[in-house]
């Protein structure tokens, strides 16, 4: 039998809670927690509880910040010859300024 896994509060999590996504609201999902560093069972229980999600600095949470940076001009470079600017992009530039905002007053 294998071990009980339990939190930071010795709290031993054994209810499995699920709920079904859109494949876009699954993408929006996976580069939030991405950016957020957490595994996304924490992710999703903090965004649940209402609890604020802190943005740890470190190795994973610096590349998902390059990789959606990169996302982001190569969609912006896009958009300069379309002309058109969806509601996605718009959450997710505002989602990474916010983490990067939030590094930057951990530093200082």
């Amino acid at each position: 039998m294998s071990l009980k896994n339990r939190d930071e509060h010795n709290r031993w999590r054994n209810i499995t809670v699920g709920f079904r996504v859109s494949t876009e609201e699954n993408e929006l999902l996976n580069k939030a927690v991405a950016l957020s560093g957490l595994p996304k069972q924490e992710y999703c229980y903090r965004k649940c509880m209402n609890r604020d999600v802190i943005v740890q600095g470190n190795p994973r949470v610096f590349k998902a910040l390059r990789n959606q940076l990169a996302d982001v001009l190569a969609e912006l470079q896009r958009i300069e010859t379309v002309g058109e600017v969806n509601d996605e992009l718009l959450d997710l530039i505002e989602m990474i300024a916010d983490i990067l905002g939030g590094l930057k007053e951990e530093s200082e």
